[in-house]
């Protein structure tokens, strides 16, 4: 899953990236809202962190532009906890969520899983494939009860396929929802990490769709 965070102060920036990389995400940064608007126009993110009080163009601008574009990722915009007219003007600019400074971090990254969860059509924090479950607050999966060794990138990987479960995924949208924009991406690396899912949990729960890409689902389910 990756994250967009457009915040101006660098210590709460970094403060955020450092859990949200800690609890498993691929996170960008934004320092002011010209850059973060360019990068939620042209970089698909499962959910964005926005301030409202941003240099360059202000938060709800934003979020006004992402949504004139069509952008439908889930957004939780930071407003100061003396500011009810932000908290209004962000749901009308078209927020899904948000939170009032001065905040604790774990209620952000409650908040965000719960806004991933929603978006993807799942309300509770346990998502299950046949035998796999994945634990979305632990960050953590299990098959069969017996908990999963995973690198963080099979874990962004399965928790994408699951979040996604029964939908067909490219291997394209894989690689651009598990590596910051920064990194050397390369899609054939996608079919490395299946394999070793697939060694990990069993072969019959990610199909190959040929020619489009990966569908997970439970066995019996299928079309």
């Amino acid at each position: 899953m990756r994250i967009l965070i457009v915040e101006d102060d660098a210590n709460l920036n970094r403060q955020l990236a450092d859990a949200l990389k800690e609890a498993g995400y691929v996170v960008d940064q934004a320092f002011d809202g010209e850059e973060g608007h360019y990068l939620g126009d042209a970089e698909p993110y499962d959910a964005v962190i926005l301030d409202i009080g941003l240099p360059e163009m202000d938060g709800i601008t934003v979020l006004e532009k992402w949504r004139g574009d069509g952008k439908t990722m889930p957004v939780l915009i930071l407003t100061a906890r003396d500011r009810w007219s932000d908290k209004v003007a962000g749901i009308d600019a078209g927020a899904d969520d948000y939170v009032a400074k001065p905040f604790h971090v774990e209620e952000v990254l409650a908040r965000i899983r719960a806004l991933i969860r929603r978006a993807a059509g799942h309300a509770s924090s346990e998502i299950v494939c046949g035998p796999v479950r994945l634990d979305t607050k632990g960050s953590k999966a299990t098959v069969r009860g017996v908990p999963l060794k995973l690198t963080s990138h099979e874990f962004r990987l399965l928790s994408y396929l699951m979040h996604h479960m029964g939908q067909v995924v490219s291997r394209t949208e894989l690689v651009e929802h598990m590596y910051d924009q920064d990194f050397d991406r390369d899609s054939n690396t996608i079919e490395v990490f299946i394999g070793r899912l697939r060694k990990k949990i069993g072969n019959d729960l990610i199909e190959t769709v040929r020619g489009l890409g990966y569908r997970m689902q439970a066995p019996g389910n299928g079309n």
